[in-house]
């Protein structure tokens, strides 16, 4: 094992997960955030340099964590050699098998490989398998006539917004997310629609790993080309500060795939995979 601290070397490391598209993806957007600031406190655990054939990223050892915190306890993989991968998962320093954590990627043995190692050190599994998929420039830019009446106006999120984002999220509604998507607004580009109360209406916000996530419009202002709005616009966002425009979606979120399709996203040949991971002994006090 070895964690890459060089920025020059980091630097490389970006450049090399970027012609491993899209099988990377996860792993590349986290290293991006490490080398522009490292927001999150994240760092990178490979089999070996420079020829390596497997590379983690994970919290800092120094961070604060919370030992429920599956949503900041996050570990993205890439793997050239999936045997690499498991070999480095055995190591005893790689991953901290006493806390609940996920661990995500892109490549199809991720599961199978690091359920046996997880299952050998008594801890549950859950596996979570959506459509990747990468947004392209391809699409006419927003449609901002919408907002030319303020408001509603087009604008980004503040901390104070976690709230009702935490419980509007299928993966939320509880303390632990409620203080992680406080920190992706910190630290990571967002977009919402603003109505005349300036409340936030529609969502879109960018996570640790540079994944656009949690795009969401409220109920009562559906059908109003909000949700296109913000995906364009953040997606520009992040193409504007060299980030891959990517993204997740679940494949019975049919509105989500509708709008997809509409903005000419690519849908990837390659899936989604999060793992949450839980010991035995917190599995009790764990909110998945």
């Amino acid at each position: 094992m070895l964690v890459l601290n060089c920025a020059t070397k980091l630097l490389t490391l970006e450049k090399v997960l970027k012609s491993h598209f899209p099988e990377s993806l996860k792993v590349y957007g986290a290293v991006m955030n490490i080398n522009r600031g490292n927001p999150f406190q994240k760092e990178v655990v490979l089999d070996s340099w420079p020829d390596f054939k497997a590379v983690v990223t994970r919290r800092q050892k120094e961070a604060e964590t919370d030992n429920l915190d599956h949503y900041t306890n996050g570990y993205a993989v890439f793997y050239k050699d999936v045997r690499a991968y498991q070999r480095l998962l055995e190591e005893p320093d790689v991953i901290n098998w006493d806390q609940v954590f996920h661990i995500q990627g892109l490549q199809s043995e991720l599961y199978d490989v690091s359920k046996a190692v997880a299952n050998s050190k008594q801890l549950d599994v859950k596996l979570t398998s959506s459509k990747a998929v990468r947004l392209s420039l391809v699409s006419a830019p927003p449609d901002t006539s919408l907002l030319r009446s303020s408001p509603p106006r087009l604008t980004y999120l503040s901390v104070a917004d976690a709230d009702l984002l935490n419980r509007t999220w299928s993966r939320g509604g509880n303390e632990q997310c409620l203080r992680y998507i406080a920190n992706l607004i910190s630290c990571f580009p967002s977009v919402c629609v603003r109505d005349e109360n300036g409340s936030p209406v529609s969502w879109s916000i960018t996570d640790q790993f540079a994944t656009i996530c949690h795009g969401y419009t409220l109920p009562e202002h559906r059908r109003k080309g909000y949700s296109q709005l913000v995906a364009l616009t953040l997606a520009r966002k992040l193409h504007s500060r060299g980030f891959p425009m990517q993204g997740n979606v679940l494949d019975d979120n049919v509105a989500s795939i509708s709008l997809l399709k509409t903005i000419k996203a690519e849908f990837l040949p390659c899936r989604f995979h999060r793992l949450i991971l839980t010991p035995a002994a917190l599995s009790s006090q764990v909110h998945l």
